[in-house]
């Protein structure tokens, strides 16, 4: 009887000892639902590489992913898709654990794929979560989500120039309102969200994220938890961040601009008058030359015998 009451403890401290090692899960448990002729589609997404959401995971601070997150797959004529402008592909009730996908309008800005937009949304959810669900600005929210998400590529650089160029200084405060506007005004904010997110990160490290998060779910106003995370203020995180894009919203501008243009014209212009009067001048020299060898071919000629 000692014999297997020995063996039973030995098999908890066992169990005991292996879950310990585990730690806490960073894997994400999707719970995909899709309409019959969507089922296809649902399929691939659940076998959609979960290391990839565990990345999100980490950046965000979060030790576990939490409960299942449920995915549904609508279509056009579905309640939600009818509820959502047209050019909306996808969206995430953080709260609630769930994420919306319409696929037929995906993909879309900033999403490269069906996958990507996926990503993108979960990571809305695990951002929630992170942040205990308190007040975020929206800039952060889809900047974070653009990374955590892998939204953000090497294209982003060049949208972000041509953004830059075009309106040239937005303050963070306004891309709030973006993201109500226009399908145009929602895609520049994007640009300029997970553009402030990924410059933020490059300096503070990937740590700085879950920092923010975890002040802000402990009861920090964002930006106060800004503040103990980076060691600044969002004013001065800000204005230094648009510093470093200095060069696309004020120099391409003006050296793109009509004036600077004339002025290239000009210049080409004079530079082009004085080659002409250089070869007109070399020409003129070696006409004169031959003019003078062929006067002193003359004179040395014999004269009649």
């Amino acid at each position: 009887m000692a014999v297997m009451i020995l063996r039973a403890v030995r098999r908890c401290l066992l169990l005991l000892v292996c879950l310990l090692a585990a730690g806490p899960s960073a894997a994400v448990d999707l719970v995909v639902e899709a309409p019959l002729e969507l089922a296809p589609l649902a399929a691939r997404l659940r076998a959609l590489d979960p290391v990839q959401l565990e990345g999100a995971v980490r950046l965000v601070g979060l030790a576990e992913a939490g409960p299942p997150i449920r995915v549904l797959l609508a279509g056009e004529g579905s309640l939600q898709a009818l509820s959502a402008p047209a050019w909306v592909a996808g969206y995430a009730l953080p709260e609630q654990g769930v994420v919306v996908l319409f696929p037929q309008r995906a993909p879309r800005y900033p999403d490269a794929s069906i996958e990507d937009l996926l990503r993108h949304e979960v990571a809305h959810v695990l951002v929630g979560r992170a942040s205990g669900f308190r007040p975020l600005p929206r800039w952060f929210h889809e900047g974070s989500a653009m990374i955590a998400g892998l939204s953000w590529s090497l294209g982003e650089q060049a949208r972000l120039a041509n953004v830059l160029v075009r309106g040239g200084e937005v303050p963070l405060e306004d891309l709030d309102r973006r993201f109500g506007g226009s399908e145009g005004e929602v895609q520049s904010a994007y640009t300029l969200a997970g553009a402030f997110v990924r410059d933020l990160l490059r300096r503070q490290g990937r740590e700085v994220l879950g920092t923010i998060l975890a002040g802000v779910a402990s009861g920090l106003p964002f930006e106060n938890a800004f503040v103990r995370a980076t060691g600044t203020t969002l004013a001065v995180a800000e204005q230094t961040f648009w510093e470093r894009q200095t060069f696309w919203y004020r120099w391409v501008p003006f050296l793109t601009s009509s004036v600077v243009l004339w002025i290239f014209i000009t210049l080409l212009a004079l530079w082009a008058m004085r080659r002409r009067r250089q070869r007109d001048a070399a020409q003129k020299a070696a006409w004169e030359a031959e003019e003078i060898a062929r006067a002193l071919r003359e004179e040395n000629l014999p004269g009649p015998m």
